[in-house]
């Protein structure tokens, strides 16, 4: 007569799986000297990799970018979404720089101000948008195809119209950032020679 497959199974009582009855009394000498629990996800480890076991799949690790202390899981979340230094892009000028320095900067350059080619306006970056769908001169029908504009600007010895301001921002930004830049040389070179000279006297 078979034996029924619950009766010729047994549970040990260190790992919880089901051994051949015959062979629980030697698998559990060997379970318990070399398998123990992990605390955190509960699987059979090797004791001798234990602790290999818990740095490599459960240990907090550190953002490389703000140093911030996480959960190896939430590492990759953190890091596209929530890590205030991660790398993002102005909505104006398109610069790179930290997220934490995003609003600030972009409260600057959204008030920055561009030529709206169409009516001559000046127009701050933040309301370029809504401004191209609502400029009087398209609502109005003010401006004509293009080729009718330049023939009217040359005749009227008009200067040529400006590019628009998606064409050059980034240049002008760049630009900017490159006097700024200068700027703050000189000023440091021109205070520590000051300095130097106060220090003699």
């Amino acid at each position: 007569m078979a034996v029924s497959s619950d009766e010729s199974k047994s549970i040990c009582s260190h790992c919880d799986r089901a051994i051949p009855t015959l062979n629980i009394d030697l698998h559990f000498a060997h379970c318990s000297r070399n398998l123990e629990r992990c605390k955190v996800c509960g699987d059979m480890v090797p004791k001798k990799h234990a602790e290999e076991h818990y740095l490599n799949t459960h240990a907090p690790v550190t953002c490389s970018l703000c140093s911030e202390t996480m959960e190896r899981e939430i590492l990759a979340i953190h890091k596209g979404e929530n890590c205030p230094q991660r790398i993002v892009t102005c909505d104006f000028c398109e610069f790179p720089l930290p997220a934490i320095d995003l609003a600030e900067h972009q409260e600057v350059c959204g008030n920055r101000t561009e030529l709206c080619s169409l009516c001559n306006k000046y127009i701050r970056l933040r309301e370029r948008y809504n401004h191209e769908t609502r400029c009087p001169a398209v609502a109005g029908n003010i401006v004509g195809p293009s080729r009718d504009v330049r023939a009217a600007e040359r005749e009227q010895g008009a200067p040529r119209r400006q590019p628009l301001p998606q064409e050059f921002s980034r240049k002008r930004i760049i630009f900017t950032i490159a006097i700024t830049g200068i700027a703050v040389l000189l000023g440091s070179l021109f205070f520590q020679k000051k300095t130097e000279d106060s220090q003699v006297h």
